[in-house]
């Protein structure tokens, strides 16, 4: 199977999930990045980018990150996710995330997602994921 363009996860994206409102930026053979449009809905008191929508921003790149890498398998699952919280988003920029695999496996894929406040260049959040990839039939 080869890997999907960039036009067809983005499409993929848009009809499988189209309550999520992350974008896919960019893929490469090592890097891919998404979006987050902040608005109001995404914050917590104090002003800043909430837990939750970090996460899932950091979900998404990961999915997307392995999908681009193995193909559009949509069984895929998230079987782990732990986030490091590093320093307070900006609450008028979008959210960055930069997925980086670290490993693709049969059944299992490993990767880091940086989250980054748009203009910054210290990351806002650490994430590492693992995926769980159903068997090929």
């Amino acid at each position: 199977m080869s890997n999907p363009t960039l036009a067809q996860l983005q499409e993929f994206l848009r009809s499988e999930f189209p309550q999520s409102s992350v974008t896919l930026e960019s893929i490469s053979d090592s890097v891919t990045w998404v979006r987050q449009k902040v608005d109001s809905t995404h914050l917590r008191p104090g002003g800043t980018v909430s837990g939750p929508v970090l996460m899932a921003v950091a979900d998404v790149a990961m999915y997307l990150g392995l999908l681009a890498k193995i193909g559009i398998v949509p069984l895929a699952v998230t079987t782990n996710l732990s986030i490091n919280f590093l320093r307070k988003p900006a609450a008028d920029r979008d959210i960055l995330g930069e997925c980086r695999l670290l490993k693709v496996g049969k059944t299992l894929a490993v990767g880091e997602v940086s989250l980054y406040s748009e203009g910054n260049t210290e990351p806002v959040a650490h994430v590492v994921c693992t995926y769980a990839i159903p068997p090929r039939k």
